[in-house]
């Protein structure tokens, strides 16, 4: 997946559309971060009145004398109660503004995270097999779980403390400039070195954290793989070797993030020494003034208190324009997955389709993962409503393929699959694939119950008609013996049980479904002889009044068929109606 590189205003475009349902929320979540900036410009202000009008004789400040009756601002005492009391409401005041921003930071945040993983994965499940065999899923995974939650860092934790931190460190300059505009000049001397550091690694560390998603994402993979074919890599003895394929990409990845670390320690040392130097020469240049009388102490003391609080949000933005270059990072690469376009789209004037009758064509279809990699070439038959046709071929040969282009899984590359006389790529794709049962070779199950297992097929549907589905796969009997019966967990894939268990279940599914067209793709290859017969029953049950396709090597499965369609290298070679003579020949054969 190639992703794109975004500057920094395309990216901010794309957020700002992603956020905007959540406009008034961040709104919401900016002004009540922004009431810290009154608060910190008001912190010093206990400290200057306690050294200038109860240490010293300076009257209190003049908006205090304002407010306040005489009594309380020529009383030693009273003033400094006032300013003791002053710090104790600013305190408080700052920890419920910070627990109210906190609180809104964290709801904004986690559901703007929620909508754009949805989305995610909304779109990742439509995108056709084709991406999704050449690019496996970890990688997706990653995107969707790790990678989504770059939206909320920049729109809720990266923009709104960064534009708190401007507008403080803006009102900050205002207020210096006020007491001693030669410190205010002194103070800021330091800016356009922040600004050069900052700008020089911003662009280190979003290359940085590039590599690191890709390194992390492929150490995703690895574990991905192990542990998803975990009965092959103990029957091969390879833990081992498992294991170190992990370490290797593991140590790349920390590798990766030791240079970062070096990257970021390298730009915290130069920022800190820049912003120690601008501290040292306000001193100095501050106890002249106060020295020279142009300053008095309780002023220094209170440029000094503003003079912190000017260079923290100096730091506070070059951290943050560093820290946001890994969720820029993460953002290309949700976005990447995001712009991925679909095989297998819907035309915009798509035809609904309730029940198909069921007759099927192709007409010179192929298909190809590439144009070196021909899997169908020139394929044409005709399958009336109601009929089944066993499909047979060596393996490799397109028989798969061949009814995956029938549900639009894939599209062909060449040629018309008509189904009732109308191309399938007419009809709506969810009403298309709604026509279908499928019951695959290597049954799937989800890691929850039987039950619900059964229900996949139809959402809604009632205990009596899982049973009654049940019944009809030959499955009831075996579920009700188990302890929990149909709310028995069947584990990850269905492992908890065996695989003739899994098929009757998914044969079951199948009845549930009622579709008109069923196919059927290695039924019975992988279970024994007793559980074969059970299954072949429950199939002459399921392909009553159904056009059916069923890809076998066991000719016994296509006792019932009335047409066998030889596929071979992607051709079809053959066509032969079945009558029971040309079965007994060709178990003869056989």
């Amino acid at each position: 997946m190639a992703d794109a590189k975004y500057t920094i205003p395309g990216l901010y475009q794309r957020l700002l559309r992603q956020a905007r349902p959540y406009r008034l929320h961040i709104v919401g979540v900016l002004l009540v971060d922004l009431l810290s900036t009154p608060l910190v410009l008001l912190t010093p202000l206990p400290l200057k009145i306690a050294v200038d009008s109860v240490l010293g004789s300076r009257p209190v400040p003049r908006f205090l004398e304002v407010l306040l009756p005489a009594a309380i601002t020529r009383s030693g005492t009273a003033v400094l109660a006032l300013a003791v009391g002053l710090t104790v409401v600013i305190a408080l005041l700052s920890n419920l503004q910070d627990l109210a921003s906190s609180f809104l930071q964290s709801y904004t945040g986690e559901k703007l995270t929620l909508d754009f993983r949805a989305q995610l994965f909304r779109h990742v499940q439509r995108l056709s097999l084709t991406y999704h065999d050449q690019k496996g899923t970890a990688d997706s995974a990653y995107r969707i779980q790790t990678d989504a939650s770059a939206v909320r860092y920049i729109a809720i934790d990266g923009v709104i403390p960064l534009v708190t931190a401007i507008v403080t460190l803006l009102s900050t300059i205002y207020v210096i400039s006020r007491l001693d505009g030669q410190l205010t000049l002194v103070a800021l001397a330091v800016s356009p070195v922040l600004f050069l550091l900052t700008r020089t690694f911003r662009r280190r560390f979003r290359q940085h954290w590039r590599e690191i998603k890709q390194l992390e994402s492929s150490v995703q993979s690895v574990v991905q793989e192990a542990l998803t074919s975990v009965r092959v890599v103990k029957a091969f003895g390879q833990e081992d070797r498992e294991e170190g394929r992990f370490v290797d990409h593991s140590a790349a990845g920390m590798r990766a993030r030791m240079r970062l670390m070096l990257a970021e320690s390298s730009f915290s040392l130069l920022n800190g020494l820049t912003t120690t130097a601008g501290t040292a020469a306000v001193l100095f240049i501050g106890v002249r003034h106060v020295q020279a009388g142009t300053l008095t102490l309780g002023q220094m003391l209170l440029v000094m208190g503003y003079l912190a609080q000017l260079y923290t949000p100096l730091r506070t933005i070059g951290r943050k324009v560093g820290s946001l270059q890994s969720h820029f990072a993460s953002a290309e690469r949700a976005f990447g997955l995001l712009d991925e376009a679909p095989d297998v789209t819907e035309r915009p004037n798509a035809r609904p389709l309730e029940r198909a009758l069921g007759s099927v064509t192709f007409r010179n279809v192929s298909f190809g993962y590439g144009k070196d990699r021909l899997v169908l070439d020139n394929v044409s038959f005709e399958i009336g409503a109601g009929t089944r046709g066993g499909i047979v071929g060596t393996t490799g040969a397109g028989k798969t393929t061949l009814v995956s282009l029938l549900t639009r899984f894939y599209d062909p590359t060449g040629g018309q699959i008509l189904l009732d006389g109308v191309d399938v790529r007419e009809y709506k794709v969810a009403d298309l694939r709604n026509q279908f049962a499928i019951v695959l070779q290597d049954t799937l199950l989800f890691s929850t119950s039987i039950g619900e297992n059964i229900a996949y097929a139809r959402t809604g549907a009632s205990a009596d008609q899982i049973i009654a589905a049940a019944k009809a796969a030959h499955a009831h009997d075996f579920i009700v013996r188990l302890p929990q019966g149909y709310e028995t967990q069947v584990g990850e894939r269905g492992m908890q049980l065996s695989g003739g268990e899994r098929q009757r279940i998914a044969l079951a599914r199948a009845f549930l479904k009622d579709a008109p067209i069923l196919i059927l793709d290695e039924p019975t290859s992988s279970v024994d002889i007793h559980t074969e017969a059970l299954i072949i029953k429950a199939l002459e049950q399921l392909m009553q009044g159904r056009t059916t396709f069923i890809i076998a090597h066991r000719l016994s499965t296509l006792a019932h068929c009335d047409l066998r369609l030889e596929i071979e290298h992607g051709r079809l070679v053959n066509s032969v109606p079945l009558t029971g003579a040309t079965l007994q020949e060709d178990k003869v054969d056989a």
